[in-house]
């Protein structure tokens, strides 16, 4: 499985269809009200938290694939530089946005076209001169060395393969005192096999995910310190994802073996 192909198809082709999806309904394309047909849109939707009570929210910019809202615990100052990596169709952007004001910077990162694209176009709606939006890997961040005071992210690290180099390549984009606030989704326990080696929940941020100790681990070496889990939260997936791709055996005992959760974590340069 070329992890990273499965990750640019399936969100490239969520950029494309939610187009025409937010338009004709108020939830989004993968939210808790809109239509599961699919393993990986099954997964986004008990993982995705509610977004609408924070200042700069845009509907159409939210494809309800984030895990957590780590722009509220951000800690976000008027006129600081925000870096937002997997930036999606730019909502964290925009929720980033209203806090660092008319002065500040927010800039997306997002591997996928049709997802930098979408993010432009909701950007250039909105008018928005000090958002924008850049095609890059963040296992290769394309920005220089001290670009950020904040870093955000939501449910994007489980994604990368090379966790460790993604983690150093945030430290060297953030500026000396900057921070981060990321959300993910982390493990307590092993993934069954059948749904680790299933492309499409690994696209659904669920097979990707690591133990959390693990997780935490790779932060702390990457160089950061100061770090603190802002929010914890499990997640229980639905009898019936689990039905399609476990055996009745490990469908009962999986919630005893297993523990999944949302975590958002603070941490310094």
């Amino acid at each position: 499985m070329d992890v990273k192909q499965v990750v640019q198809e399936k969100y490239g082709r969520i950029a494309r269809e939610s187009e025409g999806r937010n338009a004709a309904s108020c939830c989004g394309v993968v939210s808790c009200c809109s239509p599961a047909d699919s393993s990986e849109e099954l997964a986004y939707s008990v993982m995705a938290e509610d977004y609408t009570h924070l200042s700069g929210y845009q509907q159409s910019a939210d494809l309800g694939l984030g895990c957590g809202l780590p722009t509220e615990f951000a800690a976000i100052r008027p006129g600081d530089t925000v870096v937002d990596l997997g930036s999606g169709a730019g909502n964290d952007c925009f929720v980033a946005r209203a806090e660092t004001g008319d002065t500040g910077r927010v800039i997306g990162v997002d591997f996928t076209p049709d997802m930098i694209d979408r993010a432009r176009q909701n950007a250039a709606k909105l008018g928005y001169t000090n958002v924008e939006f850049v095609a890059g890997d963040i296992e290769n961040i394309p920005l220089p060395d001290n670009t950020a005071d904040v870093v955000v992210s939501n449910c994007v690290f489980n994604l990368v393969p090379d966790k460790p180099r993604a983690f150093a390549e945030t430290l060297r984009i953030l500026k000396p005192g900057g921070h981060i606030s990321i959300s993910d989704i982390v493990v307590d326990g092993e993934i069954p096999d059948g749904l680790r080696h299933d492309a499409s929940m690994y696209a659904g941020c669920v097979s990707g995910a690591i133990q959390m100790k693990d997780y935490l681990d790779v932060i702390r070496q990457a160089g950061f310190h100061n770090l603190n889990i802002q929010k914890k939260r499990p997640i229980t997936l639905p009898l019936e994802l689990l039905q399609r791709y476990l055996n009745e055996e490990e469908v009962a005992t999986f919630n005893d073996k297993l523990g999944i959760y949302s975590i958002s974590v603070y941490a310094e340069k």
